[in-house]
């Protein structure tokens, strides 16, 4: 079988292509614009395996994007602008890559014999939860940040695409990832870099923002299992079924790394920051045979442990972000 995916060089892609070529037997055309995010180093290992080809582009170019899907069996879409604080700072490449590069990847497939295609989306497209509840796949879209706005587009524009076409999509939406190859920016990985560092770890207001965390491995797994087996038409939530506020995740990396909570720095909130998030996994449970299996702490420890031996990866990006001025901290 062929496989596109599309944004494979990012963090959760690149695992995922790793996952590809340890467990099934696949042929990957690998996607790409490289952004900033997009890293080739995290695919570096695999770049002369004659089951894999990079192709440099973005997924709004027409041309670039139908030439890719001659005799392609299946598409994963990871492709996307995804980091909510540059959103507010700048919407408009998030409208472009999520929703226009969205379309266009969905046109290319309808003009070919594609057999299934999974879209990757967020579960940030819900909204907000309170003190209780978990988000379930029936419930309305209610998304509070331009990322998040740009991803339910591309989900709502999915579902038309399937029931007007009957284009075979599914989507899969995964709560927070962390783990192996995640850029610095983000929370967990410059929590762990900044103590390496032996810098503070900046946190939004008081740090009892809940989001439920899941190891980018067990995502994954869960995706591969949606592309063998889930239904065409269906979403699909990827709970990692653990909740944490965010200061308790600071607390669990500080002890990984002997540190005391004097390198807590607490910084004013970012607008339209969603209190907390939990998915409900019951549909894919039950329907697919899927759960995570990586509890928080160790998936945690494992994530240091891979920070901590490779140096080499992060600390161009960080100088790259030093340069840049970027303060963002999702």
């Amino acid at each position: 079988m062929k496989i596109v995916v599309t944004g494979g060089c990012g963090f959760i892609g690149s695992n995922f292509v790793h996952y590809l070529l340890k467990n099934t037997k696949h042929e990957i055309i690998n996607l790409d614009t490289l952004t900033y995010a997009g890293n080739p180093d995290n695919l570096k290992d695999i770049e002369k395996n004659d089951r894999y080809r990079f192709v440099h582009g973005r997924i709004e170019d027409k041309k670039l994007v139908s030439d890719q899907f001659k005799d392609v069996d299946y598409l994963v879409n990871f492709a996307a602008e995804s980091h909510v604080d540059r959103s507010i700072l700048d919407p408009m490449p998030f409208i472009t890559t999520n929703i226009e590069g969205t379309a266009t990847l969905l046109e290319a497939c309808r003009n070919s014999s594609i057999k299934k295609i999974v879209h990757i989306s967020t579960d940030e497209v819900y909204g907000e939860l309170g003190e209780s509840g978990k988000f379930v796949e029936s419930l309305p879209l209610l998304p509070n940040s331009p990322y998040s706005a740009s991803k339910a587009s591309a989900d709502l524009i999915i579902r038309a695409y399937h029931e007007t076409y009957g284009l075979p999509v599914t989507t899969a939406r995964p709560s927070n990832n962390y783990g192996y190859y995640q850029y610095p920016e983000k929370f967990i990985p410059l929590s762990i870099t900044n103590l390496l560092e032996d810098k503070q770890i900046p946190v939004y207001g008081e740090g009892k923002n809940v989001r439920d965390w899941i190891f980018v491995g067990d995502c994954c797994e869960g995706i591969a299992t949606i592309l063998d087996r889930g239904k065409a038409g269906e979403v699909y939530n990827l709970g990692g079924e653990s909740e944490k506020r965010n200061i308790d995740i600071v607390r669990i990396i500080l002890k990984l790394l002997g540190k005391d909570e004097s390198y807590i720095k607490f910084v004013k909130d970012r607008p339209g920051h969603d209190y907390r998030y939990a998915l409900d996994n019951t549909k894919i449970r039950d329907g697919l045979g899927w759960a995570p299996k990586v509890n928080l702490e160790a998936g945690l420890a494992k994530t240091v442990d891979w920070y901590k031996n490779n140096h080499s990866w992060w600390r161009p990006l960080k100088e790259r972000l030093a340069r840049e001025n970027k303060g963002f901290w999702s």
